[in-house]
């Protein structure tokens, strides 16, 4: 089932956001609801953090009139639904340039003062494009790899992560970070956790395990990999061979 929340600060849009998503759903029998419909941003964050989800989809407005902004939300957000499909309905069109500035990935960003059929086309549209992810997601059997750190309890997919690091902090042993795209997890374990989940993930260094199908290019004389956002990451001269071997392979796959 998808998730649906809604974080509108005017009350009287908020039930014409909701009314629009319930006739929906209900006249399409789709697999969601509206879990949470709130005014307060603070509502969604303590839901958020009591009830952890994956994949939701989340409709906010940009200026909740709060000291926090709907696109500070988003990120935060994405933070803890690292799949979450955000969507932007608000006035502030000029705010839409922080979507990238916070990397909140936003699947729209629509506009109120369009006229109320369009606004619906677009809600419907983004329904309809989460619900068949959902729907692929189902089909494709998605991994996930789970991390249970001091805050929350997460399922990162596999496609999310670029690769894991033994924490370089003395004060931290036997803990490991994950990155991905958005951001960096620190959760108590070891390499092996990392490479006993599937043949794409690599030991190409003594403290790296590598997600094969994340790296962009592989430069034998400096002897390190360029993931797919620029991070550089270093090979040991005897793993060469063996990274390049297994990346082939991959990229034939």
């Amino acid at each position: 089932m998808l998730e649906i929340f809604i974080c509108e600060d005017n009350v009287i849009q908020l039930n014409q956001i909701k009314s629009i998503v319930n006739e929906y759903i209900h006249t399409n029998d789709l697999d969601m609801g509206i879990t949470l419909a709130v005014e307060q941003p603070e509502k969604l964050s303590a839901h958020l953090e009591a009830n952890p989800v994956q994949s939701g989809l989340y409709f906010l407005d940009v200026d909740l009139r709060t000291d926090i902004n709907g696109i500070e939300l988003a990120a935060w957000i994405r933070n803890k639904d690292l799949s979450a499909t955000i969507v932007f309905i608000t006035t502030k069109e000029e705010m839409a340039p922080l979507v990238f500035r916070f990397k909140v990935e936003a699947m729209d960003y629509i506009i109120k003062d369009s006229p109320d059929t369009h606004i619906k086309k677009r809600i419907i549209e983004c329904i309809d494009l989460s619900y068949l992810r959902l729907l692929k997601g189902k089909h494709t059997n998605i991994k996930y790899f789970s991390v249970k750190t001091p805050e929350r309890n997460l399922n990162i997919p596999y496609d999310d992560i670029l690769f894991f690091e033994a924490n370089p902090d003395p004060n931290l042993p036997h803990h490991v970070i994950l990155y991905t795209p958005t951001q960096n997890i620190v959760f108590r374990g070891t390499l092996k956790d990392a490479m006993d989940i599937g043949t794409e993930f690599f030991l190409c260094h003594k403290s790296i395990v590598v997600n094969m199908k994340k790296i962009k290019h592989v430069d034998r004389k400096k002897k390190e990999v360029v993931m797919i956002n620029g991070d550089i990451i270093p090979v040991s001269r005897r793993k060469l061979p063996k990274l390049l071997e297994t990346w082939e392979s991959e990229r034939l796959m």
